[in-house]
């Protein structure tokens, strides 16, 4: 294919900025963790997950069923400030489709940054 100066069938694409790219990374990645955190508080509010403190908290070995309890204090409050700066409105829920494309938004950016691909870590 023949390229003239980016332009595909005379049509030459709007590249999206660095900090545009960084932007829109920070925003899906605190809407994906924020997700990731919604179901770990309800699974502690079920019963699911204990919060512990150090004394009764297990490393050795790692419990997925348990947490400590500075770790989700700073987990609690790391969630307030996400709702202050994207707004509740903007955090979900949303259906299976939609996480799809968020994931998938943040898999391309990240990709376009130069992270491997599916690299969805938050």
């Amino acid at each position: 294919m023949i390229r003239d100066s980016g332009a595909y069938f005379g049509l030459t694409p709007d590249f999206r900025s660095l900090s545009e790219l960084l932007d829109e990374e920070e925003r899906l990645t605190e809407q994906i963790w924020y997700n990731r955190h919604m179901v770990r508080r309800s699974s502690i509010e079920n019963g699911i997950i204990k919060v512990l403190p150090d004394a009764e908290y297990s490393r050795f070995p790692y419990k997925s069923n348990q947490i400590l309890d500075s770790i989700w204090e700073d987990a609690l409050n790391a969630a307030k400030e996400v709702e202050k700066r994207q707004g509740i409105e903007n955090l979900g829920p949303w259906d299976d489709i939609e996480w799809g494309m968020i994931n998938g938004k943040l898999s391309a950016v990240r990709w376009i940054l130069g992270y491997d691909w599916d690299m969805l870590d938050t």
